[in-house]
Parts: structure tokens; sequence; C-alpha cells
């Protein structure tokens, strides 16, 4: 998040949880049957277990994730898992304070680790997580995070720095790459061993510690593009359809929604966005360059 200027979108811009639903449910009949909530914070939005409960209703839907920074995790662990949600991810990227201000602008780790110890409590027991590599910042808080991840038996991912940062100050040189982090970690923890790959749409390369608890996931996005194998659409929150997320290019779900639009409409607006995806997020065209929306307003 940037540390000023925030700007909300006006409530009415937003999609309806019965308009979201309904995306879903067309969506769903063409093949998709997972769905991860995201933001920004998706724990803000007023009511979401409800939403959860929507989906869930859904035949189609045969899994349901969030992705959450956690803060707001602890009141709302309980009523998450009573709506449907089945696995969580959860932004880590320090057990440091001063650190953890440096990469968020905000203070709060005490409270994201309390939203963890509150998942666990609840029953989740598929909960990943999410840490961003930074060259200069993070490379001290890889081994200390990974043996968090395995004192907890969590699996814990490194996100290579993607140009997506709230400032637009993104520059490749300070990607912190998933094969300098293996390095780090088989020097500083232990040995990692390859996994299988049975899903080779998820974007994580995975890796287990030999004789330790939990799993090591490097996405790898910057340095080894993995778009042939990518599986994914976002939704934003507005309504807007994005088949990349470093593309600026958009399909306006929304408008087809509250114009009356057919499912078959909104189904070929999906469509024309799949069909438009680039090879390798763009990166090989002149076009390539830091999004006009960072990630807090993309979501993961």
């Amino acid at each position: 998040m940037p540390n000023e200027n925030i700007r909300f979108r006006p409530r009415a811009e937003l999609l309806t949880f019965q308009e979201i639903e309904r995306f879903v449910r067309v969506v769903s009949a063409a093949g998709i049957n997972k769905i991860r909530i995201t933001g920004g914070e998706p724990l803000l939005r007023k009511d979401l277990p409800k939403l959860i409960e929507m989906l869930r209703a859904i035949p189609a839907i045969e899994d349901i994730a969030m992705t959450t920074n956690g803060i707001l995790l602890d009141q709302y662990a309980v009523a998450l898992r009573d709506a449907g949600l089945d696995r969580l991810n959860i932004s880590l990227d320090t057990l440091d304070e001063q650190t953890f201000k440096k990469i968020t602008r905000r203070s709060g780790i005490d409270r994201v680790l309390n939203g963890i110890a509150a998942a666990q409590a609840t029953g989740f027991e598929n909960i990943r997580l999410n840490a961003i590599a930074i060259k200069g910042l993070t490379e001290t808080e890889i081994s200390p995070l990974a043996k968090f991840a395995q004192a907890q038996n969590m699996n814990l991912r490194f996100i290579e720095f993607m140009p997506l940062d709230a400032d637009g100050k993104w520059k490749e040189e300070d990607v912190l790459t998933g094969d300098r982090i293996r390095e780090i970690l088989t020097s500083e923890v232990g040995e990692l061993r390859p996994c299988d790959r049975p899903d080779l749409s998820q974007p994580a390369v995975e890796y287990e510690f030999a004789g330790g608890r939990g799993r090591i996931g490097l996405i790898n996005s910057v340095s080894q593009p993995f778009c042939s194998t990518c599986n994914r659409l976002r939704l934003t929150a507005e309504g807007q359809v994005r088949n990349c997320l470093f593309s600026d290019a958009e399909w306006d779900a929304r408008a087809v929604i509250r114009e009356g639009g057919s499912d078959a409409m909104l189904l070929q607006r999906v469509r024309e966005g799949v069909l438009a995806k680039k090879r390798g997020h763009g990166k090989d065209s002149i076009e390539f360059a830091p999004t006009a929306r960072a990630m807090y307003q993309i979501g993961g």
C-alpha cells in the first residue's frame, strides 16, 4: 500500500455480492472450479463470509481459497471456516517489526501472527505463507521465515518482486530470484529436494527439506515466467476481467452485467480476455512496463 493519498472506490463502482456470484456461476459452467478471494485486503469488505457462503453454494466450485494480510484474520477465522472457505494464503514477509514497517508501510506483525494462530486454532490445515523477495531488503528474512514455517508445519512461498509496487519504482535489479533464494536456504537451513508437481498450473516450484516439515515454494514470475501453464483469470472489485497481472488490458464484465447482458454475452466477454493473453507477460514486447495498477489494486 502507498503511504498516503489512498483512494477508495465509491461503493456503487464495486460489484455487489450478487453480481460476483453471477459471474462465478457463469464462468464455472465453462470449466472454472477454483476461486481465490484476494484484494487489496478482502477482509475489509463488509460481510465477506456471506460471499463465501454464496460461492460455496455453486455446485461446480470445488475449492475456495483466500489471500489475506492477516491483520483482521483473528476476528474472522471462525466465520470464514463456517462459511465454507477451504484454504488460506497469508502474507508474511518477515518476522521483524522494523522490516515489516519498511515493506508494508505500517506496523502490525503481532496482529498477523495472531491471525495465523487463530486460523490454525479454527481448523484451517492448508495454510500457505507468502513472502515477497526484494534484493537488498529481505535476504536476511529468508532463513527465519523458513524455520518458522517448519516449526508451524506450513508451506512457505517466496515470490519474486514484480513490477506491481505502489510507488511504481520497480527495477529488475531489485528482483531477488528464486535461484538465489534456494541457494540461501540450502546454505543456511538445509538440503532442498524437488517435489512432484502434479498440477502444472500451480505457479510455485516446490521443494521439501530433507527430514524437515513443511514445503518451500518459489514463484519465479520475473526470472522464469510460467505463462505457458497459467490458467488464471482475475476479476477486479469493480468488475474488470484481467488475463495477466502484468497487463493493463481489461475486459468490462460489470457493463455486461449491469446493462442487462445475457450469461452468454458475459461468457463471451471473458473468452475475449482469455484469447488476448500474451506470451511471457509480454516481456518480449516493447509494451512491457510496470502496470498502471499496483498489486493492492488488483489482487494476488
